[in-house]
């Protein structure tokens, strides 16, 4: 067991290693125990609920999803997902959320999701497991499950406010 905390940094658009599709994992060991314990540190220093692997440039199907409590508004590490080798099995309804990206930093955006989904997955040991969301929770994992696909939540954006949003970039370089 290691304590040393490693903050691994967060790739920013428009990075191209962002574009790429994550591989499945295979193998389940320390060393994956080891990214996603990296994974979490960086996520809370970085203010994040969600984090994909391949943000910090790991071309993996690994996601980790930590949401605030409602009753204090807190993210408990208990609460935090591990969520590897994802696969819907059901997505229904529909859902408008302001979301964010920490490789989008400082823009916001209101995107369609879908409002509930059930989900395969295994954990960090390989144990299969299935999830149902909705809501935030629900738009968090297809936030973090497109990453993984190479789709940033600003590539869904209605044309308009995609350029408006490319415009913005450019002029803040």
């Amino acid at each position: 067991m290691r304590n040393l905390i490693v903050i691994l940094e967060i790739l920013k658009y428009p990075d191209k290693r962002l574009r790429k599709k994550s591989k499945p994992v295979e193998v389940f060991d320390e060393a994956l125990h080891t990214l996603l314990d990296d994974m979490y540190e960086t996520m809370i220093e970085r203010g994040g609920v969600g984090l994909a692997a391949i943000q910090v440039g790991v071309e993996q199907q690994i996601l980790i999803i930590n949401l605030p409590r409602q009753e204090d508004n807190e993210q408990h590490k208990e609460d935090m997902l591990e969520i590897i080798n994802p696969v819907f099995l059901k997505q229904e309804g529909e859902i408008v959320w302001n979301e964010g990206c920490l490789s989008v930093p400082e823009y916001y955006e209101e995107t369609k999701r879908f409002a509930h989904i059930t989900l395969a997955y295994k954990d960090r040991f390989g144990n299969d497991k299935i999830l149902q969301a909705e809501d935030f929770l629900s738009v968090a994992v297809q936030h973090e499950i497109d990453h993984l696909n190479g789709v940033l939540f600003v590539d869904k954006l209605p044309i308009l406010k995609r350029k408006k949003f490319e415009k913005e970039r450019r002029r803040a370089r």
